[in-house]
């Protein structure tokens, strides 16, 4: 019902982008946590995965033991689709034998793709080679890139619903969560918010408390200086 791509960048951030055709694909999909990888669990879902697979992750393990642990247990793992990725090596990923087809992963050193239900294995190779291809861009830009390709490839051949955005970094907040629950043309839509998310919301999350400064900026003259030098910076770049 779903595909999806994890990825991780040079500087540590995490990122998850997903789609399907179903509501609120993004409310138990998808799972990151500072400094420790990124878990997605689709098809018949097991939400379970996500907060299991990120304390394996943490406790040292890699994610192909995290894969293997969390569906060793699991009598449902026939129809669950998991993929995980840690903070170092390849990512690891399970389809289960009675996921519906078109249906399958595909991992890679610091990126995954996993699907289910989908148009074909154009979609995964498609939202693969668009990330690939956007090497140098934000990771944001380069998750959204991918799953717009993966839309144009066939996406979920049920249809089109929800999809979601997530980029986690140094904070043990995510820098960036964005939903689409219901809509006719959701990666669209995703797109739109996400270039609504650069006009303020981004750069004055910078501003808030965070792990290295508990207070954060409280003057709203240099909130707005930041929010300048961001748009700056971007021009630039």
């Amino acid at each position: 019902m779903t595909w999806s791509i994890l990825a991780r960048d040079e500087e540590g951030r995490f990122g998850i982008a997903i789609a399907s055709r179903f509501f609120a694909v993004g409310a138990l999909c998808m799972h990151t946590r500072r400094g420790v990888g990124a878990v997605a669990t689709q098809a018949l879902m097991n939400p379970l995965y996500g907060p299991a697979g990120l304390s394996l992750l943490a406790q040292g393990h890699a994610s192909a033991a995290v894969v293997a642990a969390l569906i060793a247990t699991d009598a449902g793992r026939d129809q669950r689709q998991l993929h995980v990725l840690g903070a170092a090596g390849p990512g690891a990923g399970h389809t289960g034998a009675a996921c519906i087809d078109w249906c399958g992963h595909r991992l890679h050193e610091d990126f995954s793709v996993a699907g289910n239900m989908l148009a074909g294995p154009q979609v995964i190779e498609a939202t693969a080679q668009a990330f690939i291809d956007s090497s140098g861009q934000p990771l944001a830009e380069r998750l959204i890139a991918a799953l717009a390709a993966g839309e144009d490839a066939g996406g979920d051949k049920r249809g089109k619903q929800s999809a979601a955005l997530r980029v986690h970094d140094d904070e043990d907040h995510p820098a960036l969560d964005i939903r689409v629950d219901d809509h006719s043309e959701p990666v669209r839509e995703l797109q739109r918010l996400y270039a609504v998310s650069l006009q303020r919301f981004q750069p004055f999350i910078t501003c808030l408390p965070g792990r290295h400064d508990p207070v954060g900026e409280l003057d709203r003259v240099r909130i707005d200086a930041a929010v300048e030098r961001f748009h700056a910076a971007r021009k630039t770049s």
